[in-house]
């Protein structure tokens, strides 16, 4: 049957940290093309996140958060080196992911003879060519898009005084996409900045920073919303459409959120401030599923482990999906309910017996085998009865591990148990009728963390 609701439910299931809700499976399912994460070449060396991060079900797409920035790449001038640069694309390509390369031309991590240079429009224009030639030259083939230019916009919606802007004006915006384009013909390419996601002074500078380029003769494809939100205070779901249908009539083909994450303002958060960013991430995930354009998103990172957040605002942190012990939060759980009621999606329902295995990979199950059922986990030993629990159930695909799957029994009240691993957050929804709500279990609080990935 096809869904035409779905209502989240928030429990307490204990299955082990391996489970994976499938994100980027999903994402794909819902006709978008990835679901994606910023990581930073440090962080592969932690073996259990390596776990994670290669999973193609999850993440189907990288971002490196710095290796391929001006001072990674050439911080003598006229001396390229790709050694940090080439680590995550390596990573990713052996995975089967693809990666949003990330950036050209930004305003910060610019070496000392780029930012004290005395520099003529003529000078610098051949400098970013050169810079530019060499860089998206070197990953030719291998980004599906680039950040061409990144933040040239500050918050009062002016253009940023840079060394670029001073020499050339705007002008250097045009020319970097110019020269990204006749080095990386196939990729797709960007303009990347934050708090444009929602309607402002800065958001309508960067509409006509599309309008700018595109008046130069020059390409460019997608406008990169970097997407870092503060929980309790999200944009409606209608404006962050209408910002994504903006920048489309203003000539781009897609959009992205590229930088995606939900920070909480002050530490430590509680189960109800859990709640309020599950909320959160899903308004964005609901908003690009709207918006055909849209073709995807890239969380900066997936574990508040390396989250950038605490060491660049003191005292704030916990923005991301997994917690610092690699945990799914309650956010998780939501985005992956959210994504499985996507219309273009499909189920898998397989029956052994008396019982079922169901995978929340889709809005569309069998109803006779997955009629209001009992579900427990592994070493079950306690449950929590939900009730009034309608002709459908769609779970989350926790089939990520042998000892994990979610099991559909007898007609009865759904209940899932408890077994021997650490608590985490589950979410069940049902697809028709009403649902019952049952609060989410208490999540370790975030803790500040060095980072290495920033953002922009």
């Amino acid at each position: 049957m096809r869904v035409s609701s779905i209502t989240g439910l928030a429990l307490s299931a204990t299955i082990p940290a391996t489970v994976s809700a499938q994100l980027n499976q999903l994402a794909k399912a819902a006709g978008k093309s990835y679901f994606g994460t910023g990581t930073d070449n440090g962080e592969l060396y932690d073996s259990a996140y390596v776990k994670i991060t290669s999973s193609t079900e999850n993440f189907g797409q990288l971002t490196p958060a710095n290796g391929q920035k001006w001072d990674a790449t050439e911080s003598t001038q006229g001396s390229f080196s790709f050694t940090n640069g080439d680590i995550v694309p390596n990573f990713a390509k052996k995975n089967g992911q693809i990666v949003r390369c990330h950036t050209l031309l930004y305003r910060s991590q610019l070496p000392s003879w780029v930012t004290s240079g005395t520099w003529t429009a003529e000078t610098l224009t051949s400098m970013l060519e050169t810079h530019i030639s060499n860089v998206a030259g070197h990953y030719k083939g291998q980004c599906y898009s680039w950040d061409v230019v990144n933040e040239a916009i500050d918050d009062d919606g002016n253009y940023r005084d840079t060394v670029f802007f001073k020499a050339l004006g705007t002008d250097y915006i045009p020319l970097a996409f110019r020269a990204a384009a006749a080095a990386d013909p196939d990729a797709k390419l960007y303009y990347n900045d934050y708090n444009i996601e929602a309607t402002n002074a800065k958001q309508q500078k960067a509409v006509e920073l599309v309008k700018l380029v595109k008046d130069a003769g020059e390409r460019i494809d997608g406008i990169g919303l970097q997407g870092h939100f503060i929980v309790g205070s999200m944009t409606s779901q209608e404006d962050l459409e209408s910002v994504m249908n903006e920048f489309v009539g203003a000539g781009v083909s897609e959009v992205a959120y590229t930088e995606f994450d939900v920070k909480f303002d002050s530490l430590p958060y509680n189960d109800a401030g859990l709640e309020q960013q599950a909320q959160d991430y899903t308004t964005v995930i609901k908003a690009c599923l709207n918006v055909e354009a849209c073709v995807g998103w890239t969380i900066w990172d997936w574990t508040d482990k390396y989250s950038w957040v605490p060491n660049t605002f003191p005292g704030q942190g916990g923005a991301c999906l997994y917690d610092e012990s690699l945990e799914p939060k309650p956010a998780y759980f939501s985005v992956s309910s959210v994504l499985a009621a996507a219309p273009s999606s499909s189920a898998s329902v397989s029956s052994s017996d008396s019982s079922t295995s169901v995978e929340a990979s889709a809005t569309e199950v069998n109803s006779a085998a997955a009629s209001s059922a009992t579900l427990t986990a592994a070493n079950q030993t306690q449950s929590t009865a939900l009730s009034s629990v309608p002709t459908t159930l769609v779970t989350l695909s926790l089939n990520g591990s042998e000892t994990s799957s979610v099991i559909a029994a007898n007609p009865a009240t759904p209940t899932v148990g408890q077994g021997s691993a650490a608590t985490i957050p589950s979410v069940l929804s049902t697809v028709t009728g009403g649902a019952s709500t049952v609060r989410p279990s208490r999540v370790p609080c975030a803790k500040k963390r060095r980072s290495l990935a920033q953002r922009g």
